[in-house]
């Protein structure tokens, strides 16, 4: 195996030597090179350590646990979750392909066997786990403006294979505690569902003639925001084991990046909020976060729009692409102001510039308001 890690990483080769220059906050051009690789640490340490909710809510645990197993992980477990890897994916810190795990997947699995085992006894995670590179891809603009750019980071890939051990046991068990509202990463579902779905209760407001208000609800840098302390109730709220939980947490715990420019690494800096980037099980916590938030904060339906005989529907979720439905600005007003309190708490933040509001039929020309300030009314939305 150290024989076969050593090939890869010569065939794999080192991160591209590019350097752009690189401006400070105040848009002074950086000349020094630790000091460029300085102001891009400080850049990703901000934007990946969000503030703390002034609020954070109480979640009770589930009374009984899932059944979801919680015995030590299986060869078999261990050799669908190989399988399961992407080829031809950027590296990790150990700069391991997938496809050197795939080379000889039962020398791997026995080799990985050990180590998962050890860890399920522990809860105590590798410390290469807590690692990620943080790479920066280009958007438009200045590109001497670390706001330009966006970072993917890259993770150990065995120990993204631990990970989908992880959420192959857990997926389908909590994926059933879940609203139907949210399609987002979830299977047999889509944004195209959603997009149908509001199409036509777009259509029988203007049939009917019934008034209808439509927010859109936009999150900022959500996935980086999530409280972790929110994290750990939610899942034993959900039902997930306290044995998984410890497990995930310890993934956590010292969570560092460490930033590729110009063919080298930056400093580590550490990161507190959020999930994290580039980890299979990060969709999943989020559903979580988003899923408690709508629960807890929306009234199931008792002021949505008509959407059968017995049922109204109360919102379109899509991941954090929200749609809350009313027939009233009084009833609109009131739930999104509730949303904002529990999105708050959990520390996320609505991005209210980014909100807007869309009206059918409607005799009330009041805006919808959020903390004070006016969302604006648009008369298209592109949704997803």
């Amino acid at each position: 195996m150290k024989q076969l890690y050593d090939t890869t990483k010569k065939l794999s080769g080192k991160y591209s030597k590019s350097e752009r220059s690189v401006k400070d906050k105040e848009g002074r051009p950086i000349t020094e090179v630790q000091q460029k690789r300085n102001r891009w640490v400080e850049y990703f340490e901000e934007i990946l350590n969000r503030p703390a909710p002034m609020n954070p809510t109480d979640i009770e645990a589930a009374h009984t646990d899932l059944p979801v197993d919680i015995n030590l992980p299986t060869t078999e477990e261990i050799r669908m979750a190989i399988r399961q890897m992407k080829s031809e994916r950027a590296t990790g810190p150990e700069n391991t392909p997938a496809e050197a795990l795939k080379s000889d997947i039962e020398a791997t699995t026995n080799m990985l066997h050990l180590l998962f085992k050890k860890i399920w006894e522990e809860e105590q995670v590798s410390m290469d786990w807590k690692e990620g590179h943080v790479v920066k891809i280009p958007k438009k603009g200045d590109l001497s403006k670390c706001e330009n750019y966006i970072g993917i980071t890259l993770l150990s890939i065995p120990g993204k294979v631990f990970i989908r051990v992880l959420l192959n046991r857990m997926k389908d068990a909590v994926d059933a505690q879940l609203r139907d509202q949210q399609a987002g990463f979830r299977k047999d579902r889509s944004c195209t569902d959603r997009i149908a779905t509001l199409r036509v209760i777009v259509e029988q407001s203007v049939e009917w003639n019934s008034s209808l208000y439509i927010n859109f609800i936009d999150y900022e840098k959500a996935f980086d925001s999530v409280d972790r302390r929110t994290l750990w109730k939610l899942l034993r709220h959900y039902g997930v084991s306290e044995k998984i939980v410890n497990i995930i947490r310890n993934l956590y715990d010292g969570l560092q990046c460490k930033v590729v420019h110009g063919g080298q690494l930056t400093d580590s800096f550490q990161v507190r909020t959020g999930v994290r980037q580039g980890c299979l099980l990060s969709p999943f916590l989020f559903l979580l976060v988003v899923d408690w938030i709508m629960k807890t904060s929306t009234s199931e339906g008792k002021h949505g729009t008509e959407w059968t005989a017995q049922n109204q529907l109360d919102n379109l979720d899509f991941a954090d692409d929200l749609a809350l439905l009313s027939h009233t600005h009084e009833q609109m007003q009131i739930k999104i102001a509730s949303v904002e309190a529990v999105t708050s708490s959990v520390g996320l933040n609505i991005h209210k510039a980014n909100t807007k509001t869309l009206k059918y039929n409607t005799e009330n020309s009041n805006p919808i308001t959020l903390d004070g300030e006016t969302l604006e009314d648009v008369e298209s939305f592109t949704y997803l």
